[in-house]
């Protein structure tokens, strides 16, 4: 947890953004899910808004904040003797309170009457989207059947999505952690070993100092598939090796980075061309990063760059204007070109993808690829965000667009030489500063073809 402090000046600044609206907000802090049987459950992960505002980073607790008096109170379950026999000693629910700042504390059957208080009374109820079942369900036993809570999600989102400088020490912490994750993956690179054995070294070095990771490990020879999330395969010579992974500190707050990675050790000119086209848009987008410029923007740019290169290699031809208009770059990079990040790897997106990564004037595209982008937001300094272009070549995906008679590609070049290619992925996270941008997690992993060879030279050294 951080500090009583920290606690409070956030429920008081979220008190000022509801101000003017009416009746009580409802948070339900996640609970323990069983992965057998009830004493079997899945390792606990606590619901990041709860985190935001309480910090306490135990199951079943919950809490009702009156929006009119600015009362709070935390509603959970003293452990008994039994817990006691199981668990040890542990602190009060009142004790637990007050270490966030929460004057009041009650059992967690009182949530029921809480919100039945207020219900009856005519009160509104502010909740937000619940991205558990056990959450869903309480919210129908609490007899809250309405929808979510507009204005209490866009309050929440607004100021999630500013850093303070206490979270982006956590941000840079777990960006540390995540580069050694990476670094373990690149040294374990040999042809003939399993994918498992390498994924099983990268994800110890991040229960051996943080949480775990922050989303399923991808490590795959297929980087075509993005979240290949088998590891069953055996490294194959003159492959490449996509790794997209992230940790979790202890204080959940998440990193993301992907590497692309000659299993042998060194690119081959096709791989290296491809390579350097995806190296030169990520470096575009970080030098495009500044308070004030919309990412969608920098989509666009990555996106006619893409298109530029991969025309002097003869993968598509036509006007350029007209190839990013139609959405070509869709075809080789059917993803977006970030996300948001903090509390979650994508941070927020429980509360909705389009109100966290979209402004109010702002509609998501159609197009493949740029439909996909989660931020498209204008930035703003303490905003978190990945900057991960690629490219793949996806067989099924180019014979689909061949079949619909799409202009601009060069669909024989492709089929010639191409579908065997897989995919290349780059990935950093990156803090909008107050006139630009910088990485976060302290040295930067090597990231250019030649940096990476290199590294992989002294790695097998």
């Amino acid at each position: 947890m951080f500090s009583k402090e920290t606690y409070t000046s956030r429920r008081a600044a979220l008190r000022k953004l509801l101000q003017g609206e009416k009746g009580i907000a409802v948070f339900i802090g996640n609970a323990e899910a069983p992965a057998q049987y009830r004493d079997n459950c899945y390792k606990f992960r606590q619901d990041s808004t709860w985190l935001y505002y309480f910090g306490i980073d135990e199951p079943r607790f919950a809490s009702v904040i009156d929006l009119e008096d600015g009362t709070e109170t935390i509603f959970a379950d003293d452990v008994s003797i039994d817990d006691i026999i199981w668990m040890g000693p542990q602190p009060s629910v009142a004790q637990q309170a007050a270490e966030a700042g929460v004057a009041h504390s009650a059992a967690y059957s009182g949530l029921g009457s809480a919100v039945g208080k207020a219900l009856a009374q005519g009160r509104p109820v502010h909740t937000i989207p619940p991205s558990r079942y056990y959450n869903t369900l309480k919210l129908k036993e609490l007899g809250i059947d309405g929808q979510p809570s507009e204005a209490l999600i866009r309050a929440i989102i607004a100021m999630r999505l500013v850093k303070t400088p206490e979270e982006i020490a956590e941000l840079d912490a777990a960006g540390v952690l995540g580069q050694k994750m990476h670094t373990v993956a690149r040294k374990g690179i040999r042809p003939g070993r399993v994918e498992q054995e390498i994924v099983g070294e990268m994800e110890g070095v991040t229960l051996s100092e943080g949480w775990g990771v922050s989303f399923p490990t991808i490590l795959t020879q297929h980087g075509e598939v993005f979240h290949n999330h088998g590891h069953a395969g055996v490294i194959e010579p003159g492959k490449l090796m996509v790794v997209d992974a992230g940790a979790e500190t202890n204080s959940h707050y998440a990193s993301d980075f992907t590497r692309t990675y000659p299993t042998g050790g060194k690119y081959s000119p096709r791989q290296r061309d491809i390579y350097q086209i995806v190296y030169d848009c990520h470096e575009l987008a970080f030098s495009l990063i500044r308070p004030g410029v919309r990412y969608s923007d920098v989509h666009l740019a990555v996106a006619r760059l893409m298109l530029d290169r991969l025309g002097q290699l003869g993968l598509v031809k036509g006007d350029l204007d007209e190839m990013v208009a139609a959405g070509v770059a869709g075809l080789f990079m059917p993803h977006g070109l970030g996300h948001n990040m903090g509390l979650d790897v994508h941070d927020m997106e429980d509360l909705g993808e389009d109100l966290v990564g979209y402004d109010t004037d702002q509609l998501r595209s159609k197009q493949l690829g740029l439909g996909s982008l989660r931020m498209a937001r204008r930035l703003v300094a303490g905003n978190v965000i990945t900057d991960e272009p690629g490219i793949y070549f996806i067989p099924d995906l180019v014979e689909l667009w061949k079949k619909e008679g799409r202009p601009f590609v060069n669909y024989a070049a492709l089929a010639e030489g191409y579908y065997d290619f897989g995919g290349i992925r780059l990935e950093d996270d990156v803090l909008v500063t107050g006139d630009g941008a910088r990485r976060l997690g302290g040295t930067r992993l090597p990231a250019s073809p030649d940096e990476i060879e290199a590294a992989m030279a002294a790695d097998r050294a």
